[in-house]
């Protein structure tokens, strides 16, 4: 029994601890992913705190044969379009760009390690111009690496929507990309 399924084991049986060791095992994945939608730290963690206690008080819902992780990251998607509609606020990424600069695999050659960088930035500034929605289908579909049916069952929505919604994404995010290029 892996370490997250043996937290949620003890979790189910009222010991607290068990939220622990899923909070310090998957706390950084989780508000990264929120970060990305969110683009606000201090909302970030916030979604993600409020995610892991949700959690704990429906933990008895959750079918414990299946992995933890997943199961957290699509809550924690959830958490933040919620948090997007209600706050309705769009922040920049262009004071903070080291925050996910550890999404890029780091390349051996110091040239591509820059270059690395600097796409890293541009893709986040480009993300940045995206709605909440669109940044949403975005981290799903490439960060969490969800297919368009596990999209589709998590939004609730249709299995046409998720690749509209993609494709829409993907064309606002290619233009964004190439514009920002073609001013440097």
């Amino acid at each position: 029994m892996d370490e997250s399924r043996n937290a949620v084991q003890r979790l189910k049986h009222g010991d607290i601890g068990g939220l622990e060791i899923l909070v310090t095992r998957h706390q950084v994945r989780a508000v990264r992913t929120a970060f990305l939608i969110l683009q606000d730290e201090t909302a970030a963690q916030d979604v993600a705190q409020e995610t892991f206690l949700r959690i704990h008080q429906h933990i008895h819902q959750f079918d414990d044969r299946l992995p933890f992780e997943p199961y957290l990251l699509k809550s924690v998607v959830h958490a933040a379009l919620n948090h997007a509609r209600h706050n309705a606020k769009f922040t920049s990424l262009d004071g903070n760009p080291a925050e996910v600069e550890s999404l890029l695999d780091g390349a051996d050659q110091p040239e591509a390690q820059v270059e690395a960088r600097e796409l890293s930035q541009e893709i986040l500034h480009a993300l940045s111009n995206l709605s909440p929605r669109q940044r949403a289908v975005i981290v799903q579909r490439y960060y969490l690496e969800m297919s368009e049916k596990e999209m589709s069952e998590h939004m609730q929505a249709a299995p046409g929507t998720i690749k509209w919604l993609l494709n829409t994404a993907r064309a606002r995010l290619r233009d964004l990309l190439r514009t920002e290029r073609s001013s440097q």
